[in-house]
C-alpha cells in the first residue's frame, strides 16, 4: 500500500505542477450581446413575434469541413433571445436547392448529421471546458447532449427539458429552439457570459460550419464564442418529481403491477440531487446482438434513466465504474453539481438480489473533478461494492490536460481491492495531436495481474496482466478533383506483454476511406494480429465496405470481410438499409452472416434485425422490432407504442415482447405484455 500511496501523491503532483504551465487556447473572439424579452415566443418554426426583430443576430458562419476557415457555402443567420423561464434560437438557413434538403431522422437522440440539422452549444459556465448541445433537423427531431473536457468525451444520453420546430421555405429553411433554463446548471447573477457556439450541417456537400472559427474541432469547447449581457435568477421550479405505474402480463402467469418513482432537487441552480425508488427498467429498448470476434467480454451501452443522468463524468480509458455491473436496484441517490473549480458527482445504489447467483449488494460511487489553468482538468474516482461484508472496488487519479490547442495529455493512475491484495494497480499515459484534420497519439498502459479480478466488481476491464505500447495516426484528405470529395487514412500499432514479460500479443490495423461525388463510398480495412493463449494464434482479416449514400440517413451498407480467426478460417457478410417508406414510416434492416469453416462449436450464425417506426409526431410513435440470432436459436420480437405528453419524461408506453431482450440469451420464449405511464411534476 505504501507504494500505491508514493504513485498517487506523484501522479497529482505532476498532474497539478504541468497545469499551472500550461498555455491558453486562441479564443475566436466573436461575441453577442444577449436580448431579454418579456414577449411570449411560440416554437413552430416560424420567427413572426416582434421579438426577434430586437434579438442578437449572429451570422458569418465559417467552415470546419470541408474547406476549413472559408466562409461557409450557403446563408446562415441565428438570432438569440431569453426570458425568465428559457433561452431562445431562431435559425434562418438559405439554400439555393431546397428541393434536396434531407430529412430523414425522426427518432429522439439519433445521429442527427445525416439530414441537414443545426446545432446549438451552450458553456454555461463560461469554464472553456464542457458544454450542453442541442440538435434539431426539418423535422424538428431533437438530440441533445453534453461536451466534456473540451472535447475528449462526448454524452448523448443527457435529456433536457426543451422544445423544438422547423419549416421549409421556398428559399430553405427555419427553426426554433427554446431550451428551459430548469435543465441547465450554471451560476445566477446579472451580467453573466456563456460560451456559445451555433453550427449547421448540410450532409449531402459534406459541409459543417459555425459562428466562431477556424475550430480545430467541432467539440473544442475552448475555441466558442461567448454570449454576454446574461441577467440570470434561479430555474423556477427546483423540485421534479416523475412518478411511474409499471404493469406486466406475461402467458401463463399471474398478472404483475408496481410503481415507483424519480425524483430531482434543485439544491442551487448549480448542484441537484435525485432520488429512485424501485425503478423500471423492464421497458428498456433490447441489446442489439452483435459478432465478437475476440476472447474478451463486450461493453455494452447503458440504457436505464437513473444511470444516464450526469454519467459522462465517470467515463475514463481505464473504466472503473461499468453501471452494467448493477442489475435490478430497490433505489437509489444521486449528487451532482459543480461549485467553483470543481465538478463531483456521487451515488449510491441498493441492488437485488440477482436470483440464486448473487446476494444484494450496495454500489457507492465518488468522483470529483478540478479544473485546472485553461481547459485542463485533473480528477479521483473512487467505486465500491459491499456484498455480505466484503468490499470490492477501484479508485484512482486521472488528468487531461492541454498544453496548447494541438497538443494534450491524458493520463491515469489507479488501483483495485478485494480478494486480491498484490498486482493491482494500473495505470496510462497518452500524449496525443489534433488538428481538423490529423490525429495522433501514442500510449502506454500497465494492468497489474490481478487488477481486473478486483475491479470488474464495478468497473469494465476486459483484461489485465499487460504492459501495452500503442500508437494511432489518422489523416482526410479533402481532395474535390478526379470525383472524389474525401479521402481518410487511419492506422493503429499495438503490443502488449504480460507483467513476467512474456509476449502476449501484437495488431496491426490499416485503413482507407474513399468519399465520391457521386454519392458513393467505399472503405479498405485490413488486420493482422498474434494472440498467445494456450497456443499462438495468428489471426487476420480483410474488409471491403461499399455504401450509397451513407453522408445521409436513407442509405445502404454492404460490407464483406474474410481471415482467420483462432485457427478457424471464417467470412463475414454484413449489410445495412436505412430508407423512408413514405413519410411517417422508417425501415432499417440489418443482416450479418458469419461462416466458420472448420465449425466444432457450431458458432455459424445468421443475425438479422429489423426496425420498422411509423411517427404520426415526433412524440407519437410505433415500432416494430424483430431480430434474431440462429447460433444460440434467439428469436425476439417487440411492438411498441410511445406517446410523450411531455417529452422526454412524461410518457406513456404499450409493448408487446416475445423472447430475450438481453444480448446473448436464448431467454424464455413466452409473451409478455407491458404498460408504462410515467407524468412530470
Amino acid at each position: 500500500m505504501r507504494k500505491i500511496g508514493r504513485a498517487l501523491v506523484f501522479f497529482a503532483f505532476f498532474s497539478g505542477a504541468v497545469g499551472t504551465v500550461l498555455f491558453g487556447q486562441t479564443p475566436s473572439g466573436k461575441t453577442a450581446a444577449a436580448v431579454q424579452t418579456k414577449d411570449r415566443i411560440v416554437i413552430d418554426g416560424v420567427m413572426n413575434e416582434p421579438a426577434w426583430n430586437t434579438a442578437a443576430r449572429l451570422g458569418d458562419f465559417i467552415q470546419f469541413e470541408p474547406e476549413r476557415g472559408r466562409p461557409a457555402s450557403f446563408g446562415t443567420v441565428v438570432r438569440v433571445l431569453y426570458d425568465a423561464r428559457a433561452i431562445y434560437f431562431g435559425f434562418v438557413c438559405d439554400d439555393p436547392q431546397p428541393g434536396r434538403i434531407t430529412a430523414g431522422e425522426s427518432r429522439r437522440d439519433a445521429e442527427l448529421s445525416v439530414d441537414d440539422c443545426v446545432a446549438v452549444c451552450l458553456d454555461t459556465f463560461s469554464n472553456k471546458r464542457n458544454c450542453y448541445y442541442f440538435m434539431t433537423n426539418v423535422l424538428g427531431t431533437q438530440s441533445d447532449g453534453r461536451i466534456v473536457d473540451d472535447g475528449l468525451t462526448t454524452d448523448s444520453t443527457w435529456d433536457g427539458v426543451w422544445s423544438s420546430a422547423a419549416r421549409r421555405t421556398d428559399s430553405g429553411w427555419t427553426a426554433e429552439i427554446a431550451i428551459e433554463f430548469r435543465s441547465l446548471k450554471y451560476n445566477p447573477g446579472a451580467a453573466s457570459a456563456w460560451g456559445l457556439n451555433v453550427g449547421r450541417v448540410v450532409p449531402r456537400t459534406l459541409e459543417t460550419s459555425f459562428w466562431t472559427g477556424p475550430l480545430d474541432s467541432p467539440y473544442r469547447v475552448s475555441q466558442y464564442g461567448q454570449l454576454t449581457g446574461l441577467d440570470l435568477e434561479n430555474a423556477e421550479g427546483r423540485l421534479l418529481v416523475i412518478p411511474h405505474v409499471v404493469a406486466k402480463l406475461e402467458k401463463g402467469e399471474r398478472a404483475e403491477a408496481n410503481a415507483g418513482l424519480d425524483a430531482r432537487y434543485a439544491l442551487s441552480q448549480a448542484i441537484s440531487g435525485d432520488l429512485t425508488i424501485n425503478p423500471d427498467f423492464a421497458t428498456v429498448e433490447a441489446d442489439q446482438e452483435q459478432v465478437n470476434l475476440t476472447r474478451f467480454e463486450l461493453n455494452l451501452p447503458e440504457k436505464r434513466n437513473f444511470f444516464l443522468e450526469g454519467s459522462e463524468i465517470y467515463r475514463q480509458r481505464i473504466q472503473l465504474f461499468y453501471s452494467r455491473r448493477i442489475g435490478d436496484i430497490y433505489g437509489g441517490l444521486k449528487l451532482y453539481g459543480k461549485s467553483g473549480i470543481f465538478e463531483f458527482s456521487g451515488m449510491t445504489v441498493q441492488a437485488r438480489p440477482q436470483g440464486t447467483i448473487e446476494d444484494a449488494a450496495n454500489f457507492s460511487v465518488i468522483r470529483l473533478k478540478s479544473d485546472v489553468m485553461k481547459s485542463s482538468t485533473i480528477g479521483l474516482l473512487a467505486a465500491n461494492k459491499n456484498i455480505v461484508g466484503r468490499n470490492y472496488g477501484t479508485a484512482g487519479l486521472d488528468a487531461s490536460l492541454a498544453f496548447t490547442d494541438y497538443f494534450k495529455f491524458t493520463g491515469q493512475l489507479a488501483f483495485s481491492y478485494g480478494d486480491r491484495s498484490t498486482d493491482n494497480v494500473a495505470f496510462f499515459l497518452r500524449p496525443t495531436y489534433d488538428t481538423a484534420t490529423f490525429h495522433f497519439h501514442i500510449r502506454y498502459s500497465q494492468l497489474g495481474k490481478y487488477f481486473g479480478d478486483n475491479a470488474n466488481a464495478v468497473g469494465f476491464v476486459s483484461d489485465d496482466n499487460r504492459r501495452e505500447l500503442d500508437s494511432a495516426l489518422e489523416k482526410t484528405f479533402w481532395v474535390k478533383a478526379w470525383g472524389f470529395e474525401r479521402i481518410a487514412y487511419n492506422s493503429n500499432y499495438n503490443i502488449y506483454w504480460g507483467t513476467d514479460g512474456t509476449r502476449r500479443s501484437w495488431q496491426i490495423d490499416e485503413g482507407l476511406l474513399f468519399d465520391f461525388k457521386n454519392k458513393l463510398s467505399l472503405e479498405v480495412q485490413h488486420h493482422e494480429e498474434y494472440k498467445l493463449y494456450e497456443k499462438d494464434f495468428r489471426n487476420r482479416e480483410t474488409e471491403l465496405t461499399l455504401g450509397f449514400n451513407t453522408r445521409e440517413w436513407q442509405s445502404v451498407e454492404v460490407n464483406y470481410a474474410f481471415g482467420r480467426n483462432f485457427d478457424l478460417d471464417f467470412q463475414l457478410v454484413e449489410g445495412t438499409v436505412n430508407a423512408k417508406l413514405t413519410g411517417d414510416l422508417a425501415f432499417e434492416y440489418g443482416l450479418t452472416r458469419l461462416l466458420f469453416r472448420p465449425d466444432p462449436e457450431g458458432e455459424s450464425t445468421w443475425i438479422h434485425s429489423l426496425r420498422v417506426t411509423n411517427y404520426f409526431t415526433k412524440d407519437l410513435f410505433l415500432k416494430v422490432f424483430l431480430q434474431l440470432n440462429s447460433a444460440i436459436e434467439k428469436r425476439y420480437v417487440q411492438v411498441l407504442f410511445v406517446y410523450r405528453f411531455q417529452p422526454p419524461f412524461g410518457l406513456v408506453q404499450l409493448a408487446y415482447q416475445k423472447g430475450s431482450a438481453l444480448f446473448g440469451e436464448r431467454g424464455n420464449q413466452s409473451s409478455m405484455v407491458f404498460f408504462k405511464a410515467a407524468y412530470m411534476f
